[in-house]
């Protein structure tokens, strides 16, 4: 996790995921090197360990079936996930020389992010627990992994929920009391000018 993520978001979906997700560990920092844990997961001779990152020559986790998978991950994966911005996430791969080395593992998303309140660089970026969630089903369905996730994503939707609902109901003492009461949820293409959430002032 990038350090502004983890003084500025709280309540953001890395947090989440770290909650709901057993036999899972949050690492903050930028440049992970030289950190003493990361290294020790992966210098351990009896796991595997591989990053979760975009790119074209990834093993895609939605293409190969359960064997293949079963075959590429080993019996002890650790999976490394780099929560922060698009931009934050990129300079924590840039400068971490030992997540570089890594293996990748990646999947196709045919799904819109539930995060409407949230600008994304690309029309089907998900947050970080969005993308945890669908890489843990395809692993169920493939049969490497047996993990119930029907709750997996409520706090984050009840997260969704109450930040629109501050937003359409805003206190009226608070900030922009004459905000109408109407919300237009944007898309995730970067060049959509629809792609922020629009106020519409009363005049």
């Amino acid at each position: 996790m990038h350090p502004k993520e983890y003084k500025k978001e709280k309540n953001g979906t890395g947090h989440m995921t770290g909650l709901q997700l057993e036999n899972s560990e949050i690492f903050v920092d930028v440049d992970f090197t030289d950190h003493k844990r990361v290294n020790e997961i992966l210098n351990d001779e009896n796991s595997t360990s591989f990053l979760m990152y975009p790119g074209k020559d990834n093993f895609n986790l939605s293409v190969e079936d359960g064997a293949a998978t079963k075959a590429f991950l080993g019996e002890n994966a650790n999976i490394f996930i780099l929560d922060g911005t698009w931009p934050c996430a990129r300079k924590m791969l840039k400068l971490s020389k030992n997540l570089q080395a890594l293996k990748r593992v990646s999947f196709d998303n045919e799904i819109t992010s539930k995060f409407i309140i949230k600008q994304q660089p690309e029309a089907l970026c998900l947050s970080t627990i969005e993308s945890v969630y669908t890489v843990i089903n395809i692993l169920n369905e493939s049969g490497v992994e047996d993990c119930d996730t029907k709750d997996f994503l409520l706090p984050f939707e009840k997260m969704i929920e109450s930040q629109v609902h501050y937003i359409l109901n805003p206190n009226p003492n608070g900030y922009r009391p004459n905000l109408s009461k109407e919300l237009t949820p944007k898309t995730r293409y970067k060049k959509n000018p629809q792609r922020t959430v629009f106020y519409n002032q009363e005049s």
